[in-house]
């Protein structure tokens, strides 16, 4: 996880060093604004997952997490498929309901009822699925009409880079949410409890990971669905040492999760580490290949 916030030369230098590590993606926080960073620079994410696209070959490149609290589904689907484009197909869309901070009201927007956030997202993510398709030739455009989103003959001329779209990774904790992963995402994707105690926020990750096993089970699909889970709380960060990562690495796969991402080591504050432990991890992964 690259945080936006570094000026492009000195990010650059971040995404490039993440594939010549080793690491299967590359991901940045799809916010206007983040906690308690909200008064630092904070660059916008398409453009800053673009430019990472043109610095890089193979690593996917992905949003975490995408949100309808400041995004419609059509403007938003042209650009990601731009983006897809100049990235030769490793855009990975995380994708969630959006939180209740900054991004929910910095438009003006009426506070949400869990419920209506809820129903706002999966009436984003189905518009996304249909607009990231692409329209059948000859239909004219891609039309629909819901209680927060709509769009008359949407024009998404073109192919996909990937068939049949973009992958879609939804992200969430509650019970409808993981169902909803389960049966019509890509993956599932998720950061946890808000507990600061270690030990208790993976008691609710593996109850978590229980959940959706019963969810996927219930659904009777049978294709792979990634599993992503978000290694870092504030008060305990999975790079202070090569250690404390292999071990929440293990941790992480011994309860099903296929993919983990952690934050890049931040200079001061949340997530200040040392870049040494990169190369060390790095090390760790090319002895293991």
């Amino acid at each position: 996880m690259i945080l936006p916030q570094e000026s492009w030369p000195a990010a650059a230098r971040r995404w490039r060093r993440a594939e010549e590590y080793g690491f299967d993606h590359a991901w940045t926080y799809d916010h206007l604004s983040w906690r308690s960073l909200a008064d630092q620079a904070w660059h916008a994410t398409i453009p800053t997952l673009t430019a990472a696209a043109t610095v890089t070959d193979r690593i996917g490149l992905g949003l975490f997490v995408a949100s309808p609290n400041f995004r419609h589904p059509v403007p938003f689907a042209k650009e990601l498929v731009t983006l897809d484009d100049i990235a030769g197909g490793r855009v990975l869309l995380g994708v969630g309901s959006g939180g209740t901070g900054f991004d929910a009201y910095v438009l003006g927007q009426q506070e949400l009822t869990p419920r209506e956030r809820h129903d706002r997202f999966v009436e984003f993510v189905d518009a996304l699925d249909a607009l990231l398709r692409f329209e059948e030739p000859g239909s004219g455009g891609i039309s629909f009409s819901g209680d927060w989103f709509a769009a008359h003959y949407a024009r998404m001329v073109g192919t996909p880079s990937r068939p049949p779209r973009i992958p879609l990774l939804i992200a969430g904790n509650g019970p409808k949410t993981i169902r909803y992963a389960a049966r019509h995402g890509d993956g599932w994707v998720t950061t946890g409890g808000s507990e600061e105690d270690r030990e208790k926020w993976w008691s609710g990750i593996a109850a978590l990971s229980r959940r959706f096993d019963d969810e996927y089970e219930a659904s009777a699909r049978h294709e792979e669905v990634a599993r992503i889970l978000s290694l870092d709380i504030e008060s305990d960060y999975s790079l202070a040492s090569a250690a404390a990562y292999e071990d929440a690495v293990g941790r992480a796969e011994s309860l099903g999760f296929t993919d983990v991402v952690a934050h890049w080591p931040r200079d001061e504050g949340i997530y200040a580490g040392q870049e040494s432990v990169l190369d060390e991890i790095a090390g760790m992964l090319t002895r293991m290949v």
